[in-house]
């Protein structure tokens, strides 16, 4: 899923891409369901599953929206909202041990690693890097973009990296640093292989939030690190004479996320150089060309409001006629695209399925996090409250202030299906907690008699 863009991009963006990862996911699910008839997989009930289904029931409904102009338009919009929540399902039987964790969180880290420092290169080369020559038109501006500061004038790309548009990239490593920052914690108190792996991939992350040009990601990155280093010192197991751990994988990821930023600031000065300035005039208050509360506040409630102005916001025009994807219904149908969405997510949910819908996703998005923080709170003072935090973190920045700003965010196929994915490993940890003695690993005698630095 990570790399399906990447083949879209040199292969003409056909359907049959565009669809590709949903046949390997209805793949996986064939065969996680029929190992669970045949008892080999362990059953799961997710607890805010009542919640959910309200919203589902709404979506459903939708698909036969009078208001709206093709029934592919709500199929179309039923896949983006639910077809990867079987992850959830899938990811609660994928982690059974210390060891599963360990491999998927590592692997995350090496793909993560590599898709950053892709983009890191097309940021520094341009975006004729590992874009083709000539892009499909409805991928022309995604994957082609540039911004300028606005009081120096300097211009930079926006790079993609594997994917189609620089937004899909730029949410990708707000993803990707969260994992890889519980993942420290959780490696460092286990004292597991992967460590330095991971350590790297955030450095590589780093930089890349730096050169990808986004202020969102910019700022949830930054934002992301305040929150969980305070919270893993919160949640840090200071009984069991362990949090030394988590404060070593604070300092450790410091230090080479600043060793990442003063290396490209050294040998690409130009490139980074013009970035800097773009947040510093942007984000800073101090400056005049100050947008923080323009467009954290100013433009989504304008634009929200906006949704009132157009028709049918009491019952909806349809669920998936604001969705993301709406271009391949209108070229598949031969008329134009739907234009009856708006930017801001809340506003999306109305204009697609009517005042009621952004209400039951506050009740099902609410309680999925009220479940899941009694989870994180469960396993605070062990081994895999790093991670376990990160998730709910990621959750609740996905749900709430990313969807706040669009609804994109959330109907992205890498965060919803990454986001259920994670869910469900949630859910399995106390289980494994429980299965297995919380013994927090010490490190052996000859890894004590090295001393110094170590990973």
């Amino acid at each position: 899923m990570l790399f399906e863009d990447l083949f879209r991009k040199y292969m003409g963006n056909g359907l049959a891409l565009f669809f590709g990862k949903d046949i390997l996911a209805a793949l996986v699910y064939i065969s996680f369901f029929a190992e669970v008839r045949r008892g080999r997989e362990k059953r799961f009930q997710p607890p805010f599953l009542l919640f959910l289904a309200l919203f589902f029931l709404l979506g459903f409904i939708q698909v036969f929206n009078q208001n709206s102009t093709h029934i592919l338009y709500g199929l179309l919009g039923f896949k983006t909202y639910f077809y990867y929540i079987p992850f959830m399902y899938v990811g609660y039987s994928l982690i059974r041990g210390d060891e599963d964790l360990r491999k998927f969180l590592v692997f995350n880290a090496v793909l993560s690693g590599l898709i950053a420092a892709l983009g890191i290169a097309q940021a520094i080369l341009g975006n004729s890097f590992l874009n083709p020559a000539h892009l499909a038109p409805e991928l022309q501006d995604l994957g082609n973009l540039e911004k300028s500061s606005p009081l120096t004038n300097q211009l930079f790309n926006l790079p993609d990296s594997v994917f189609v548009s620089a937004g899909r990239f730029a949410e990708f490593l707000i993803l990707a640093f969260i994992i890889a920052l519980g993942a420290t914690g959780y490696l460092l108190l286990c004292n597991l292989r992967g460590r330095k792996i991971v350590f790297l991939s955030i450095g590589t992350i780093g930089v890349a939030t730096l050169l990808c040009g986004n202020r969102g990601t910019f700022v949830f990155v930054l934002l992301s690190a305040v929150a969980l280093g305070c919270g893993f010192l919160w949640g840090a197991p200071w009984r069991q004479r362990q949090a030394h751990k988590m404060i070593k994988a604070i300092r450790n990821s410091l230090i080479f996320g600043a060793a990442g930023l003063v290396l490209i600031l050294f040998l690409f000065p130009k490139e980074a150089g013009s970035r800097v300035e773009y947040y510093t005039e942007t984000l800073l208050p101090s400056g005049s060309a100050y947008q923080v509360e323009n467009r954290a506040w100013d433009y989504p409630i304008e634009n929200l409001m906006s949704v009132f102005d157009g028709p049918n916001w009491v019952l909806g025009n349809g669920i998936g006629t604001a969705s993301l994807g709406g271009q391949y219904v209108a070229k598949l149908i031969g008329r134009p695209v739907v234009s009856v969405g708006v930017e801001e997510g809340y506003g999306s949910l109305i204009a697609e399925m009517g005042i009621i819908a952004p209400f039951l996703w506050i009740l099902w998005t609410a309680a999925l996090l009220y479940y899941g923080w009694g989870v994180v709170r469960r396993l605070r003072q062990t081994r895999f409250f790093p991670i376990a935090l990160s998730i709910f973190w990621f959750a609740f920045l996905l749900l709430y202030p990313m969807m706040y700003a669009s609804l994109v965010a959330y109907q992205n196929y890498i965060n919803n299906a990454y986001l259920w994915l994670l869910v469900g490993i949630l859910f399995r940890l106390p289980d494994i907690q429980a299965s297995t003695p919380d013994i927090l690993r010490a490190p052996s005698a000859k890894t004590r008699a090295r001393g110094g630095f170590r990973f």
